[in-house]
């Protein structure tokens, strides 16, 4: 019994520092000195949120840049299935998929050069990932003008716009985010409704 006691009240007060005092001290914190990122990055148009910079979303219309594709289950990009497909490089079933993703690319941008980049036929680790690499976007960038009825050199001019470089030219690559970039299309060259 005289064992019992201590442990039980380290147990209740570790529970209190990690368990509460811990995530309120980090989430103060985070909502003083980051609190459009500990908000979610979420990107607001009119009032109206139109997603978020973390996580893609499914671009479909021949109008728009397309993202990765997703591997979360049941919807595309569902934050709350976060996951790979886990197929490794030797599964038939990812060849199969591989295969499908380069026959409908090349159908929806018959403009663009046979070789497809790699990250629009393959899914991120999280399934989630809101950029594309600048060869992806300028893959696309042909269908995107025919679409919108605009010269290809004002969306290959939008592109550059967008590219994010790395900080630090050694510790990643450039990107282009698939929401900022087809909300800044949407906002130059507007459509009638869908």
């Amino acid at each position: 019994m005289s064992l019992l006691r201590p442990a039980l009240l380290v147990f209740i007060l570790l529970s209190l520092i990690t368990g509460a005092a811990y995530p309120l001290l980090v989430t103060g914190v985070a909502q003083a000195i980051f609190p459009w990122q500990a908000n979610g990055s979420l990107v607001t148009v009119s009032g109206q949120v139109r997603g978020s910079e973390l996580i893609g979303q499914p671009f479909t219309d021949a109008a728009d840049f397309h993202g990765r594709p997703s591997a979360t289950a049941d919807t595309p990009y569902n934050a709350l299935a976060s996951a790979g497909s886990n197929l490794a490089a030797s599964n038939p079933a990812l060849d199969r998929l591989v295969a499908e993703r380069v026959a409908a690319l090349r159908a929806a941008n018959p403009q663009a050069s046979r070789e497809v980049p790699v990250d629009l036929i393959t899914a991120s680790g999280s399934g989630l990932d809101p950029e594309i690499s600048p060869a992806a976007a300028y893959w696309q960038a042909a269908r995107v003008a025919q679409a919108r009825a605009i010269p290809l050199a004002e969306v290959n001019a939008l592109i550059a716009q967008h590219i994010h470089q790395p900080m630090l030219k050694f510790a990643g690559e450039a990107t282009v985010n698939v929401l900022m970039l087809n909300l800044a299309l949407e906002q130059k060259y507007p459509q009638s409704p869908r």
